[in-house]
């Protein structure tokens, strides 16, 4: 597959999995804070400092994998700028406590998880 085909390839798979993962979270746990997004966020951190490990450190990723995974899926599936704007939208709505949970979370969390990915891979 050349690096097109992975990455288009990459972007969908990403984009179906935000969407069915953070549709499933919202519904488990409700919408009054951005859990769907959260959740997105700190697995794709995981997800990416795992790839990355294998890509850098251990040379298990070809060039199109890394396309396909990194580039292409992780790039559609985190949502950042989703989260930037929910974070803002719960400030414009009061709930600056929130959104600070929102941001600490995603970021502190995040990444641990991203260091947890590296030492999972390292572990291969």
């Amino acid at each position: 597959m050349g690096k097109w085909a992975s990455l288009i390839t990459g972007g969908i798979a990403g984009t179906v999995a935000r969407y069915i993962l953070a549709g499933v979270v919202y519904q488990l746990f409700g919408t009054t804070f951005p859990y769907g997004t959260l959740a997105v966020n700190l697995i794709g951190c995981l997800t990416i400092g795992f790839l990355a490990a294998l890509s850098e450190e251990k040379f298990l990723l070809s060039p199109n994998a890394r396309i396909l995974l990194m580039v292409g899926f992780c790039g559609a599936f985190t949502t950042f700028s989703t989260f930037m704007l929910e974070t803002a939208n719960l400030i414009k709505e009061g709930e600056s406590l929130r959104a600070f949970a929102n941001v600490a979370l995603s970021v502190v969390v995040g990444f641990v998880l991203f260091r947890v990915g590296i030492l999972l891979a390292e572990i291969l």
